[in-house]
């Protein structure tokens, strides 16, 4: 069974619905809690300080990410996956984002999906610049993250691209929302990279936006490749390919 106690309400405070979501989802993807390991609901809601109805309701949101895995009159248990499995989700990921940028670079952005982008680029901005605590910051910026990648399978128009994006999704940890587990300078390392790969696309530059986007995909890959191994000590970890683009 899951240990609550690694995850706490700060001193006086009781996290909103959305802050409590990104709470567990960061727990989660920072291995707080095992593999395989069922969720105390109980336990949990105090550690929290929140009731048990809002808990359950960040709980099946996980569940619906795939972050979780929910099975009737048992509850939610975290579920195992094998650092290979991780690897080739996003080596899929990189080649189908990247295509996305190329399709998107050469066939040009609406103003609706320029706009979306822009906006998605300045909640980054915003969200990596103030002083808001840790999992807010991270809870603003994941949500401008998948708005940015979004927008571009959008522009893509490649039904085909979403479907191989949407089966890499079924990895959590290589999921658009869930690509953020790092710490503040990577996070910002990596929006810079959004801000190049948006203007190769909007200078019509597909190579470039291809290279930039596998670029970005697959420097995540390597850092979570990283993480999960640091998690694994009893475990030789299978060394992480190589980027396909630098």
């Amino acid at each position: 069974m899951a240990k609550a106690s690694s995850i706490q309400a700060g001193p006086g405070r009781r996290p909103r619905s959305g802050a409590l979501v990104e709470q567990l989802r960061q727990a989660l993807l920072d291995g707080q809690f095992a593999p395989g390991s069922r969720l105390n609901e109980v336990h949990l809601s105090r550690s929290l300080e929140v009731s048990r109805t809002p808990l359950r309701s960040a709980l099946q949101m996980l569940a619906g990410e795939g972050l979780l895995h929910y099975t009737p009159n048992k509850g939610f248990t975290v579920p195992e996956q094998s650092l290979a499995t991780i690897v080739d989700a996003y080596e899929m990921r990189a080649l189908a984002e990247g295509l996305a940028a190329r399709l998107a670079a050469e066939r040009g952005l609406s103003e609706a999906q320029r706009a979306s982008l822009d906006a998605s680029l300045a909640a980054g901005d915003a969200a990596l610049a103030d002083g808001a605590e840790p999992a807010a910051r991270r809870a603003a910026y994941a949500a401008a993250n998948e708005i940015f990648h979004g927008t571009i399978h959008e522009a893509a128009g490649s039904s085909l691209v979403r479907d191989v994006v949407r089966l890499c999704q079924r990895v959590p940890q290589a999921s658009a929302h869930n690509i953020v587990a790092f710490d503040l300078d990577d996070m910002r390392q990596r929006h810079a990279l959004h801000h190049r790969i948006y203007d190769a696309i909007l200078g019509r530059e597909p190579r470039e936006a291809e290279a930039l986007m596998r670029q970005h995909v697959l420097s995540v890959k390597l850092s979570m490749a990283r993480a999960f191994a640091r998690r694994l000590p009893g475990e030789a970890a299978a060394p992480a390919p190589a980027p396909g683009a630098v």
